[in-house]
């Protein structure tokens, strides 16, 4: 488990907290996707996760292990990885595999081991047949699955991901999502995503919204996403199907409440149709 207690983190001659007393716990294999607009905390608490920050005050405990604690620190990112924004700073070999196996590799991984799981985290992301390729000859979304596969074969039980879609174009994003979604799927991986993409959020198990440090919504994407006014008014969009039903209701329209795709739409809006007739 995954336990913020009241973490507070401000960075240095900051006059206000990055992140302002934040609880929250997350259960082995949940996806939990954080949302909020920049300056909310929301990468400065992945950041907190992962130990790259150290609490001001408040915990933050991997596994039973605290993030203040310099013997447990190596441990806790072994645990937990971390795939930034830009891709091309975590890449450093000029070979797609010896990156992959990059992290591992300094973890003091043996030879066979490592080798077996550079095979699997590259099968993970689907990129095993560039395994041979130069990292820089790649699309931006297959660069970031590279990054991903490098944190794979570390074998972290904990994937946090510091909006790792938004430098991409809409099929980067798209792959990426699906190499995030299957890693929790079938692999059980629990997933912390920062993400400013709506439609990225919806696909989570639970939601976080953060503003000014701190945490103001959370529950299923469906339960966070119905409170469209409440989102509009932190400068958040909500899924685009989602706001139209909600406009559609607030004008007499029989629509149930949160709606979060078009297939749904479509099936309530033909129920609606039908129960005019």
């Amino acid at each position: 488990m995954l336990e913020i207690n009241h973490l507070v983190f401000r960075y240095e001659d900051a006059d206000k907290n990055a992140v302002d007393g934040v609880d929250l716990k997350i259960e082995k294999g949940e996806f939990v996707a954080v949302l909020g607009h920049n300056g909310s905390g929301k990468s400065t608490l992945a950041k907190c996760i992962n130990g790259l920050h150290r609490p001001v005050e408040g915990d933050v405990i991997v596994d039973g292990m605290n993030t203040k604690s310099e013997e447990d620190i190596w441990k806790i990112r072994a645990r937990a990885g971390m795939v930034f924004q830009n891709p091309d700073n975590q890449i450093v070999a000029t070979v797609v595999e010896e990156d992959v196996a990059f992290g591992a590799e300094n973890l003091g991984v043996e030879r066979d081991e490592l080798r077996r799981r550079v095979d699997y985290a590259l099968d993970a992301v689907e990129m095993s047949e560039y395994k041979d390729a130069q990292p820089y000859n790649l699309s931006g979304g297959q660069k970031q699955r590279v990054a991903i596969a490098g944190i794979l074969a570390m074998n972290p039980d904990y994937i946090i991901l510091d909006e790792p879609t938004a430098m991409l174009d809409p099929v980067g994003r798209q792959e990426v999502m699906k190499t995030i979604l299957r890693l929790n799927r079938e692999e059980n991986k629990t997933i912390v995503l920062i993400t400013h993409f709506m439609n990225e959020a919806v696909l989570a198990d639970r939601v976080v919204v953060m503003e000014d440090g701190s945490v103001i919504l959370e529950g299923e994407p469906r339960e966070v996403f119905n409170q469209v006014d409440t989102m509009k008014e932190i400068g958040l969009d909500v899924p685009q199907v989602t706001e139209l039903a909600f406009r559609l209701k607030k004008i007499g329209v029989p629509l149930p409440e949160g709606i979060l795709n078009r297939e749904e739409f479509v099936d309530a809006l033909c129920h609606a149709s039908a129960s005019e007739i």
